[in-house]
């Protein structure tokens, strides 16, 4: 620092920072050799809090306003410094100045996937990103943290680190909230807010609060997300065989528009597009939800009743295992499709034959 600074510095009385970046939490107040004169002017602006430090241990802090600086404002100051000299005497400290004004629009991310365990996919991995804003509710801690002797501290100083809390904060956040996959989006603000809150306490001993968190985005690897598309395709499709009919009626559509030129190629064309309109109609029975085979031989559908109580329905082979276990006898009520009304076990033909007959009595 040269003369003139140093002249400058000894005639200049007003403490203030005008702050014309929009990045920087703590400033420094420069002074020559730290001093500044008893009944200096310090102004103090919405938004900052000016903090004075001697000997590396923070005295008196200020919120906004305008103060003159003598022993009655400055009690810690004075008691550190020992105060024995006159009323307009210098004493040495250091200003800082903190901004305790929302620094927004920060960005995070997840650099690697983060896995979930999914009620419906199972085991998934997701990306998610998004902004957050933080400020300063400690002056004095950030100081001590933070800041040290740094004259000029600005977000990207504690961005990197912010951001690792972030993302060592948010696979919990997302377990905890119990939402499906395909349901974060709708639930995004709710997880951001209670993950917000979790980093503003995991902060606290360092001066810094979250005061909104939000989540932008949660996405899934793209071979999941092309799969769900194709399930969402053949949602939208519905029917298969109207899928299938109405592709073929487009391709008769365009094989109008477009006639061969030989009278033979022609017919192997239009015969080469009935063995394909043929083949895909074969293919959208198979695939219609409502083509079912049929049943097998054993597999005819028996009710049976117990007391009041109606069980079915069954199988013959489970009919068979009911009489061996004896709560099936040649009473018991039965009926199966087809029947008009219930009937014996022992009056149907197929149950009939599940009870051995009954040999007549001896002869006398």
């Amino acid at each position: 620092m040269g003369l003139w600074d140093k002249l400058k510095g000894e005639l200049i009385d007003i403490i203030e920072w005008l702050d014309d970046s929009r990045d920087t939490m703590v400033y420094r107040f420069p002074r020559h050799e730290n001093e500044i004169k008893m009944g200096a002017k310090l102004i103090v602006r919405e938004g900052q809090t000016a903090v004075f430090v001697r000997e590396g241990k923070v005295a008196d802090v200020f919120g906004p306003g305008t103060f003159t600086l003598d022993t009655q404002n400055l009690p810690i100051l004075s008691t550190l410094a020992g105060w024995v000299y006159g009323f307009r005497s210098p004493f040495k400290a250091e200003v800082y100045f903190v901004a305790t004004r929302q620094f927004t629009d920060m960005k995070w991310g997840t650099q690697n996937p983060i896995m979930l365990r999914d009620a419906e996919f199972g085991a998934v991995r997701v990306r998610a990103f998004g902004t957050y804003s933080v400020r300063v509710v400690d002056p004095a801690a950030i100081l001590r943290q933070l800041v040290g002797t740094d004259p000029l501290f600005k977000t990207d100083e504690v961005a990197t680190f912010l951001r690792q809390v972030t993302v060592a904060r948010l696979p919990g956040a997302l377990a905890a909230a119990k939402v499906p996959v395909l349901d974060l989006a709708a639930h995004q603000n709710q997880i951001g807010a209670v993950l917000g809150g979790q980093l503003s306490e995991e902060c606290r001993d360092i001066g810094v609060e979250f005061v909104k968190f939000v989540i932008e985005n949660v996405s899934l690897p793209p071979e999941v997300e092309r799969a769900l598309d194709k399930k969402t395709q053949m949602g939208i499709l519905g029917d298969m065989s109207r899928y299938t009919q109405f592709q073929g009626a487009n391709a008769l559509e365009d094989a109008a528009k477009n006639p061969s030129g030989g009278g033979g190629s022609g017919m192997a064309e239009g015969m080469g597009l009935a063995a394909g309109m043929a083949m895909a109609g074969k293919m959208a029975q198979s695939f219609s939800p409502g083509a079912t085979p049929p049943p097998l031989p054993d597999a005819a559908a028996f009710y049976f009743a117990i007391g009041s109580e109606k069980t079915g329905p069954v199988d013959l082979a489970r009919m068979r295992t009911e009489v061996a276990a004896g709560r099936v006898g040649p009473a018991t009520l039965v009926w199966k499709p087809g029947l008009p009304n219930w009937v014996a076990a022992k009056d149907l033909p197929e149950t009939k034959a599940l009870f051995p007959p009954t040999p007549p009595p001896l002869p006398s």
